[in-house]
């Protein structure tokens, strides 16, 4: 029985859309807010925001080189490099998206089963993962 999903009967629906009704109507702004973002403009807005963040590495790099301060230096490097990465992975998203407008969040990840020696995927991946299996375990 675990994992499987039963459909509302027609009372139930009816009840639901009524009660979705009245929270739009006693508060529009919440509505608003939990529909969510289009895709492809959080990524969009990702990007820029990166590409702000790597000319503050520019200029805080510059600083570095101005007043000799190489540690300086060194963050406004990172501040680029880890700024051109995000921009990169947020550009490489709005293009997978293709032309699809929904107003859906990214989908979770799937879950996987792991072997021992399967090293990809990153260490909060993996906590995550074991997090899960030991949770589905106790029930």
């Amino acid at each position: 029985m675990e994992g499987s999903t039963v459909p509302l009967s027609e009372e139930e629906q009816r009840q639901f859309e009524q009660l979705e009704r009245a929270l739009a109507a006693e508060d529009p702004k919440f509505v608003s807010a939990m529909r969510g973002t289009n895709v492809r403009l959080y990524y969009k807005r990702r990007a820029v925001l990166a590409g702000v963040g790597f000319v503050l590495g520019i200029v805080v790099l510059m600083t570095g080189a101005i007043i000799p301060n190489t540690i300086i230096g060194v963050i406004g490097f990172v501040m680029m490099v880890a700024c051109l990465y995000i921009a990169a992975l947020s550009m490489k998203r709005i293009s997978n998206a293709g032309e699809s407008d929904d107003d859906i969040p990214p989908p979770p990840p799937t879950k996987r089963h792991r072997t021992k020696h399967d090293s990809s995927g990153s260490f909060m991946e993996r906590m995550e993962d074991r997090w899960r299996r030991r949770r589905d375990e106790d029930l």
